[in-house]
């Protein structure tokens, strides 16, 4: 399975924060599995940090270092991610996570994500 990291999950799989459930410990560990981070989830940390979020207090380099250290996949932004946000309900008002749900689609990733309200939208999203 190709899974992305919704922002939340990566923070907590860097961290291994007992917040994340044992269904997401077991998907994102399954060697089977591939794990992607998009670029949109470092750039909500950078912000939110930089807003004084204290959730998203990270050196953001160190972040993406060690995710890629892990072997996660980094996915970058395109035009037709950009676009696919059009087709999106208005379900989540959060810039960052409709990106991510565009990604999935766009991409064929299965969004995983702890958040119910990310997690209503129809397409490929498995809430952990």
């Amino acid at each position: 399975m190709k899974l992305l990291l919704d922002t939340h999950l990566l923070l907590w799989t860097a961290r291994d924060s007992p917040k994340l459930s044992t269904a997401a410990r077991d998907l994102i560990g399954d060697p089977e599995n591939t794990r992607y981070v998009s670029v949109i989830s470092l750039w909500e940390v950078a912000i939110k940090g930089s807003l004084g979020r204290s959730d998203f207090q990270w050196d953001v380099r160190s972040l993406r270092r060690g995710m890629r250290d892990r072997a996660f996949v980094e996915l970058a932004v395109d035009g037709a991610h950009a676009v696919a946000i059009a087709l999106l309900p208005g379900i989540h008002r959060d810039p960052f996570d409709r990106m991510l749900v565009a990604q999935a689609m766009v991409e064929g990733l299965t969004l995983i994500t702890a958040d119910p309200v990310l997690g209503s939208y129809p397409g490929p999203i498995l809430r952990v």
